[in-house]
């Protein structure tokens, strides 16, 4: 068996599952953001009266984080008197960041558990071998009553990455250069395990972004076999040593992809499509009216540190506004500890409180008609960040960070030599 299957097998209380199978899971970590009070109201439908687990669930405010209208501030409202009326100690309110980066910062989220959040970029988690997924109300609302819920077991499909990043590569690219070489629609309902030596280059940071956006190729879950690299980020977090799974070396995948990362420059995907990839030099020179910094992708402490790299005693092009969103209250404190916070504001960067802010095209940080945008989020479908006329181009923080300066997509690598 696959490290994922037997996560499942183990969550289901059989002793072996094999693709295609139907299993009934027992659900270590459950999370509901505030975009899913449906949640709560379907609980109620089914007739629950207590939540079967409240020490397994979480609540997140976050994508409306803060509150930027009524109908927002009464879903929060409703979300708070859920969790003290539940008895849900783990309620992460406006000031704790985006879900995924928070679960990872206070090291709730461990090798070899099942995660359920109510947002598609649930994926993340396999950064830290667990099996991550997202779902919708209803199917959290049965976890909220029974404490379980069923799963296909999915086929896995392996991508072997190969090679030494060239300066100015990051993971943000390779993730992009995979989607656009495999397509969004590769990975439906399937696993994606990333092996190979590249991934020893990668500390936690990158690998999260990985992860993130299997999202964007339809993959049901995502997997990292955890190393030391893992099981040290987890043991910062005071995490206990784990039981960590391992795929049996005969273990047949689906599929199985090689990349050489060598071979990648810095990546772009433009407008309207995530898969609409190509080297990030056929779109260099085109004016960018905002920069957009953060996200469960790429609003870590090591995306600050390379913007405040690129930015540092410089400031953004004039007709250029840079927004940065740290993806969590802990990202944010440490970045302003180290002193990144300083550099970007003093490069002309504006802050925005820690969540997802304009990436889903809710609040702080919207475009207008014509507008055009480089962001290190996970989507660019028309709309997603304001005006359904703007362009979204997807990009590195790096990338991000350099046309901030120059006002135009630009190429990170000469400010990273």
């Amino acid at each position: 068996m696959h490290a994922i299957e037997k996560i499942l097998a183990r969550a289901a209380g059989v002793p072996s599952v094999g693709a295609g199978e139907i299993v009934n899971c027992d659900v270590d970590l459950a999370g509901i953001n505030d975009l899913y009070l449906q949640t709560v109201r379907s609980f109620r439908e089914m007739g629950g009266v207590r939540v079967h687990a409240p020490d397994k669930v979480v609540m997140f405010l976050d994508h409306y984080a803060p509150a930027s209208t009524i109908a927002q501030a009464e879903n929060q409202k409703q979300f708070r008197e859920f969790c003290r009326e539940q008895g849900i100690d783990l309620l992460m309110d406006v000031d704790q960041g985006v879900c995924h980066q928070v679960l990872a910062d206070k090291g709730l989220v461990r090798p070899g558990q099942v995660v359920v959040v109510t947002d598609s970029h649930t994926t993340t988690h396999g950064a830290f071998g667990a099996f991550g997924t997202g779902v919708g109300a209803t199917d959290l609302a049965i976890i909220l009553v029974t404490g379980k819920l069923w799963f296909r077991v999915p086929e896995i499909v392996r991508i072997r990455l190969e090679g030494k990043p060239r300066p100015g590569v990051y993971a943000k690219d390779v993730i992009l250069h995979v989607i656009g070489r495999l397509k969004a629609d590769y990975a439906v309902y399937k696993a994606v395990e990333f092996a190979g030596p590249t991934l020893r280059q990668f500390g936690v940071s990158e690998r999260m972004a990985l992860c993130n956006m299997t999202t964007e190729m339809g993959a049901k879950t995502s997997y990292i076999q955890p190393d030391d690299v893992t099981m040290a980020f987890l043991a910062s977090r005071g995490c206990p040593p784990a039981d960590v799974p391992t795929t049996d070396p005969d273990f047949r995948y689906a599929a199985e992809h090689v990349f050489d990362v060598s071979a990648i420059g810095p990546q772009l995907a433009a407008p309207f499509s995530v898969d609409n990839v190509s080297d990030l030099a056929a779109h260099a020179g085109k004016p960018v009216d905002q920069a957009f910094l953060g996200t469960c992708t790429g609003g870590r402490v090591e995306d600050l540190a390379v913007a405040a790299a690129i930015l540092q005693g410089k400031h953004i092009h004039p007709g250029t506004r840079m927004l940065v969103v740290p993806a969590s209250k802990a990202v944010f404190l440490e970045a302003m500890e180290r002193g990144y916070v300083q550099a970007l504001v003093a490069a002309g960067a504006t802050f925005v409180t820690p969540g997802c802010a304009a990436c889903l095209g809710t609040h702080e940080g919207l475009l207008a008609s014509g507008e055009r945008c480089i962001s290190s989020s996970n989507r660019n479908f028309p709309g997603r960040m304001g005006h359904a006329k703007a362009e979204i181009f997807l990009a590195s923080p790096a990338a991000v960070a350099a046309s901030a300066l120059e006002g135009r997509i630009a190429d990170p690598a000469k400010y990273l030599a």
